[in-house]
């Protein structure tokens, strides 16, 4: 029987566990021809996720989604209608959270960078619908950087890169303690093996010093809370690597300037229990000042909540202690998942609400930048990035990016509050506009009614993206007459220059592109935007004059076609699987400079003594062959094609023993011909390998670069073009 299964018999309903049957017989048979890059059964990987779901108290949904996560995005001809059939539409949205949005076989025109930006603002609109989905996509995380070591060189750095950058402080946020550290030290590990070796090290030469300190303390703590008749769990806690080494950097301080190297965590029953036992403590040793924290009172923005002092030990050693209840230690640990652990927790929606605020501050985002990298990097300077905790004056706590200032502190308060800011107090001083906030800052705005709205000069004082953006879509609100003129204006003169009348480029069919690129609703908007600099004249003006042209070009073949249509019947060409408008004689040949295949959109050229050249509708010559249209012919594919077509792949790959081998027995295995193959080594290790093989069409080549993808050490493959 599967491990999995007996682990949820013990808590799941009959129904529930008949479903997890289901499921794991559906993954398993999916992943069945797959492996990892370790050589193991890759269903190995859903079914430790799904463990670690189970074992974080996530319900029965995220357990299954977790099993599921995979299987539409590496598995061929599985859909997300088909999960949702079976396994409801529930389990289908975590599912469909959790997959990367996928290229098609022809290499789209956008960087890595791009792409993984795009994948991101995906799961994040997705985790605001179900925070389930970043559960079980950091679970995910967790497990492949476990197992990292198996990947080449170059995947390994990135992957250990984005982890530190993006889903290690995805888990701080959402106030998962236990995954953000142990992600950290992995990310950490692959990233500065020798940073990482020599701290490992040094903790280690005074680990049995600390430690000797560590259980004098806890034996005595222990003993003094029994008299006090205070119930508590004692435990040490050693400081993760990660954390320290970012410390003793941003510090410039050598590792016995850290106090917190080890730390006794406290676990008590109740609130009271917490400050009854810090009174226990404190009688004991001196605490250090200005080391103590109160986060119970005062919680962090993830709801961490705990005791925080350190205290002068009987050697002079300084050691930490935190103390919490058994709630505060789940959440601490697991954050958002505790939400599942307690049944009572489930109808609690306000703490659930509160920290999934931030998430919803960030989404906003989207609304201000133009694509989703630009996203990204407003969400990363803002969110993940080093922060300091200010208070407002009833004392909630608000976290800033490290140098915000008052009107950065404002415009997170309310956007109105930011506009109509005139004076800032902090700490009952009144201090400038461009002051840098503090960890523990007390911060008044002081507004006025009469406050006309805000300064151009702001936009270089605040810190935060936010801010930015919310002071430029003032200024855009506030003089869009204006810029609608002057915008409008500007590009007239600009197409004048050029020999047109604004008025054949502002056609619908030209301007509702520039729209959708920009995010506007309206020609005024497009007005507007170039009236305050939103975006350049001749930047619009171009890309009006090459839709103008393309549209007219369009315009005369449609018209050539369909004279030419009226004379002549569609007959069958002699070109392999063409159908051709005209005569059955015409000699039809596949053009090399795109290499077109069934199921791409084609187009039919007339040459000069070698019968019709048969193009791609977006091959890179198209341009010069709509030059003269009378020599565009109607094509098309026939309906019973039994020709194969030669298809040419780009592949990358980190050099390795057997690549070469892997990638032609992967051909074999789906009788694919090889017609050709080129490969070559740089001084990178990195080898390029350029492939020409037969298919049936293009879902066959895709199915293939798919395939070829998943192969160990590969970094990227497409169709070439040329």
């Amino acid at each position: 029987m599967n491990t999995l299964y007996e682990k949820c018999a013990a808590t799941f309903t009959p129904e529930q566990l008949e479903l997890l049957s289901k499921a794991i017989d559906f993954a398993q048979k999916a992943h069945s021809e797959q492996k990892r890059e370790s050589g193991e059964n890759y269903f190995v990987h859903p079914e430790v996720v799904a463990t670690m779901l189970y074992d974080m108290g996530m319900d029965s949904q995220t357990v299954i989604a977790g099993l599921l996560h995979d299987v539409v995005e590496d598995s061929e001809g599985i859909t997300l209608e088909q999960i949702s059939a079976i396994f409801g539409a529930e389990i289908a949205r975590m599912v469909d959270g959790v997959t990367k949005l996928t290229k098609s076989g022809e290499k789209a025109y956008i960087t890595r960078e791009e792409q993984q930006a795009e994948n991101l603002r995906k799961m994040f609109l997705a985790i605001a619908n179900d925070v389930r989905v970043v559960i079980i996509k950091l679970a995910d995380r967790l497990h492949n950087m476990r197992t990292l070591e198996y990947c080449a060189g170059e995947k390994r750095a990135r992957k250990a890169k984005e982890t530190l950058d993006v889903y290690a402080p995805l888990a701080h946020r959402f106030g998962m303690g236990a995954i953000k550290a142990e992600l950290e030290d992995l990310a950490f590990f692959h990233l500065m093996p020798e940073e990482y070796e020599r701290l490992s090290k040094a903790i280690a030469l005074q680990q049995q010093e600390r430690m000797r300190l560590l259980e004098n303390a806890i034996s005595t703590i222990k003993g003094q809370l029994i008299t006090a008749g205070i119930k508590a769990e004692i435990n040490g806690r050693p400081k993760h690597l990660y954390s320290t080494y970012r410390k003793i950097v941003k510090q410039n301080s050598s590792i016995d300037e850290i106090y917190d190297l080890i730390a006794v965590r406290v676990i008590v029953e109740t609130v009271n229990d917490c400050y009854a036992a810090l009174g226990v403590i404190h009688s004991l040793w001196k605490p250090v000042p200005g080391r103590f924290k109160d986060y119970i009172a005062m919680p962090k923005p993830n709801m961490y909540r705990s005791l925080h002092t350190t205290l002068f030990s009987d050697i002079g050693i300084p050691f930490e202690v935190q103390i919490r209840t058994y709630e505060m230690h789940k959440t601490a640990e697991y954050g958002i998942a505790a939400h599942w652990m307690y049944k009572e927790g489930r109808a609690n929606m306000d703490e659930l609400d509160s920290k999934l605020a931030w998430l919803r501050q960030a989404l906003e985002y989207e609304n201000d930048a133009d694509n989703a990298k630009e996203f990204m990097d407003n969400v990363r300077k803002d969110f993940f990035s080093e922060y300091v905790f200010v208070l407002t004056p009833r004392g909630d706590v608000i976290d800033l990016p490290a140098g915000s200032t008052p009107l950065d502190f404002a415009y997170r308060i309310h956007t109105n509050v930011g506009h109509r800011t005139q004076h800032a107090k902090v700490n009952g001083s009144m201090v400038r506009l461009d002051y840098k906030l503090k960890t523990n800052d007390v911060v008044e705005i002081v507004t006025s009614a009469s406050q006309p709205g805000p300064s151009r000069d702001w936009i270089k004082i605040v810190k935060t993206q936010q801010a930015k953006a919310k002071i430029r879509q003032w200024f855009k609100k506030a003089n869009r007459e204006e810029n609608i003129k002057n915008g409008r204006d500007m590009l007239e003169e600009a197409a004048r220059r050029h020999g047109y009348h604004l008025s054949d480029l502002t056609k619908p069919e030209y301007y509702n592109e520039l729209l959708k690129r920009h995010n506007m609703g309206n020609l005024e908007d497009l007005y507007a935007t170039i009236g305050y600099g939103g975006i350049s004249t001749g930047q619009t003006l171009h890309r009006l004059m090459e839709l103008h042209r393309k549209a007219t070009k369009a315009a005369e073949i449609t018209e050539a076609l369909a004279e030419r249509d009226e004379q002549k019947p569609i007959v069958h060409g002699t070109g392999r699987g063409v159908v051709v408008s005209g005569d059955p004689n015409m000699v039809v040949r596949f053009a090399h400079c795109c290499s077109p295949l069934p199921g791409d959109r084609i187009i039919g050229y007339i040459t000069r003594g070698r019968g019709v050249s048969i193009h791609r509708e977006d091959c890179p010559n198209i341009k010069e062959l709509l030059i003269d249209p009378e020599r565009i012919i109607g094509v098309e594919w026939a309906t019973d094609i039994k020709s194969s077509y030669t298809a040419n792949i780009h592949l990358t790959a980190t050099e390795r023993s057997g690549i070469l081998m892997d990638i032609s027995q992967l051909l074999v295995n789906m009788n694919i011909t090889l017609i050709a193959v080129n490969a070559k080594t740089d001084k990178n290790n990195q080898v390029t390998v350029q492939l020409s093989f037969e298919v049936k069409d293009t879902a066959q080549m895709n199915s293939v670069i798919k395939n070829l993808r998943k192969i160990k050490s590969v970094n990227e493959v497409y169709r070439l073009s040329v």
